[in-house]
């Protein structure tokens, strides 16, 4: 069985799906569709992703090379959008977001048709990146969080002794008469 991680890892190209796609959406403006169509032809061509330890990076454009990288620990937030048109084709968009100042996504992953295991992988890198979750291959594992339990609940012990100490001494303060 192939991890989720081998699923998504390595370089990648959209699925001819995407260029359908592409094609249908620009029939919608009429007779113009050929300056719509060419250049997301240009761009469906050109566009590659790459899933690595570090990051995901976007590569596209035949006369104006465009790149977007993004470190998971960057990551803020995943949205997969898909609209009639790409659901019937088997496709969705994996809008990746920043802590940048726009609303709008960072970087949109689109034409891949395992869209559903690149967003999975995207979540699990962010929370790796960030410390929510230990890696796998991190020495922290079970026994780290026993030991985490086991640290809390002694703080949590400790903290009710002393809640217990400061009323005993709040009531023995209150029995002492003022002179």
């Amino acid at each position: 069985m192939v991890d989720l991680g081998e699923r998504v890892r390595g370089r990648r190209r959209p699925h001819q799906n995407l260029l359908t796609y592409y094609a249908l959406e620009s029939l919608l403006v009429g007779p113009f569709f050929p300056l719509l169509l060419l250049p997301r032809y240009l761009r469906y061509r050109t566009l590659r992703y790459q899933f690595d330890d570090e990051g995901v990076t976007m590569r596209w454009g035949a006369l104006f090379r465009r790149e977007v990288s993004l470190t998971y620990g960057r990551i803020q937030d995943i949205h997969l959008t898909s609209n009639l048109l790409q659901r019937w084709l088997g496709l969705a968009r994996v809008q990746v977001q920043t802590a940048s100042g726009t609303a709008a996504a960072e970087m949109t992953i689109e034409g891949l048709q395992n869209y559903d295991d690149v967003r999975d992988f995207l979540y699990s890198r962010m929370r790796t990146a960030r410390g929510l979750v230990p890696a796998q291959d991190s020495p922290l594992g079970e026994e780290s969080s026993d030991d985490l339990v086991a640290a809390l609940r002694e703080a949590a012990a400790e903290i009710r002794d002393l809640r217990k100490l400061l009323a005993d001494k709040a009531g023995a303060d209150a029995e002492e008469p003022d002179e």
